[in-house]
């Protein structure tokens, strides 16, 4: 592709990103599927380009507003070269030329755009501190009571490339050292995770999905914060568990391992798509204790014969997903105030659903990828203030049983609930809290 070219693909992938649900990650895939002709260093410069725009999305609208016109996905592909230093004014200019295969040639007024931007720096002395870190207005007045004169940080670290993070599967019982070299011998360097006793961590993003060791369902690709909060449901053999926001099944192939192929597994989902997902990550992984169920929303009447039946419950309930921001950078800007709002009254719902699934003495697990108080300390409290038979667990107990004990390192927190950040933890942010039910 020419450069001109490439430039005009990037506009592409932006409006289609901007006018779907979907994110960024899978319009990018579906938007090269039918591009065969791009080559692969085609597709990794537009990939990269089309990252660098939305990590700096808030930063470069920000400039586009000072210049008094109104961002959009090719204004930001223009501002993008002229902040990325891509050439001279004229040579931009040129890849903006009418011909076949490129964007049309720039207006008077994106002229005048690219002339006042060619002489500036992305990051200005007069931007707001949000800005700079790329977090909404709206989001920055949340977390600044919990972060703080930290928050400036805390937010830089959820816009940085996430780590490439791997899970082995417990079930093979593996050898994490071994494990290691094996990689090394298909060119993937890793290293221990710090806290999972499963993990490994490479720096980059690899590709693995074709190795004998993906396809043989020994590693699977999960974040380290992830795998803690599946160990802390404290899955064991002969077990009944539930998963009651199972998605596509990575937190339940922890807890299937660690039940080794015993008691029962019953993954739940709204999604008929995210459970075929899971079914194919299951069949790869070796379980057969796990039953995938489909529900209408957390008040089916199915799971009215399912209360008090399980040990243990994990909710990884839906929310704005800010903890993830690493890995779904465009997540930032698909939420509003308004949303938090519905958010929250749906974790409500689903927790007070969930509570009635948990045998007496049983447990139920509490994990979001939010770093909000209200979808994670607030909905706890909110949820024990409607149910007196349950209680708070200590999670550096749950966590030194779970955890510690298995290899994994030391609990990073002597709190009630536990909180994980990029910034501290190298992991997506997380919250997870364990709950027990009275036996009464």
């Amino acid at each position: 592709m020419t450069p001109s070219a490439r430039v005009n693909a990037t506009i592409e992938i932006l409006e289609k990103a901007r006018d779907s649900n979907f994110n960024i990650d899978k319009v990018i895939l579906s938007y090269f599927r039918k591009r065969r002709f791009a080559g692969s260093k085609d597709r990794a410069f537009i990939t990269e380009r089309v990252y660098y725009l939305i990590r700096n999305q808030i930063k470069i609208n920000w400039w586009l507003k000072k210049l008094g016109v109104e961002a959009s996905p090719r204004l930001r592909v223009l501002a993008g070269l002229a902040f990325s230093n891509e050439g001279s004014k004229e040579e931009i200019e040129n890849l903006f030329s009418d011909r076949q295969h490129s964007a049309s040639e720039l207006t008077d007024v994106e002229r005048e755009i690219l002339k006042q931007l060619e002489s500036k720096a992305l990051v200005a002395e007069e931007m707001p501190d949000n800005i700079k870190s790329e977090c909404p207005d709206w989001i920055a007045e949340k977390l600044q009571p919990i972060y703080k004169t930290e928050l400036k940080s805390y937010m830089e670290a959820l816009n940085r490339e996430a780590s490439f993070d791997l899970r082995l599967n417990i079930l093979k019982r593996p050898d994490r050292e071994r494990a290691q070299r094996s990689l090394e011998k298909q060119g993937i360097l890793t290293e221990l995770m710090p806290y999972s006793p499963f993990g490994l961590r490479a720096q980059t993003r690899q590709r693995i999905n074709g190795t004998k060791f993906f396809k043989s369902g020994l590693v699977e690709i999960q974040d380290e914060g992830a795998q803690l909060a599946a160990l802390l449901v404290g899955a064991a053999p002969g077990m009944q568990v539930a998963d009651f926001c199972a998605g596509s099944g990575g937190k339940t192939l922890v807890m299937g391992g660690l039940m080794q192929n015993t008691g029962r597994i019953v993954a739940m989902d709204v999604s008929q798509k995210r459970l075929e997902q899971a079914g194919i990550r299951i069949s790869r992984g070796g379980l057969h204790n796990v039953e995938r169920k489909l529900i209408n929303d957390e008040n089916d009447k199915k799971l009215k014969r399912l209360a008090k039946k399980f040990d243990r419950v994990l909710v990884d309930a839906p929310c704005t997903g800010i903890g993830t921001w690493r890995r779904d950078p465009d997540t930032r800007l698909r939420y509003s105030a308004a949303d938090l709002e519905n958010m929250i009254s749906l974790q409500d719902q689903i927790l007070t659903s969930a509570a009635r699934l948990t045998k007496p003495g049983g447990r139920l697990i509490y994990v979001t990828c939010s770093l909000f108080l209200e979808e994670n300390e607030d909905r706890i409290a909110a949820l024990l203030s409607r149910r007196k038979d349950y209680e708070m667990l200590p999670i550096s107990e749950i966590w030194s049983q779970e955890i510690t004990a298995r290899g994994g390192g030391a609990c990073p927190t002597e709190s009630d609930v536990l909180r994980l950040t990029p910034k501290e933890h190298n992991t997506d942010g997380f919250f997870a809290a364990v709950l027990q039910r009275s036996m009464n």
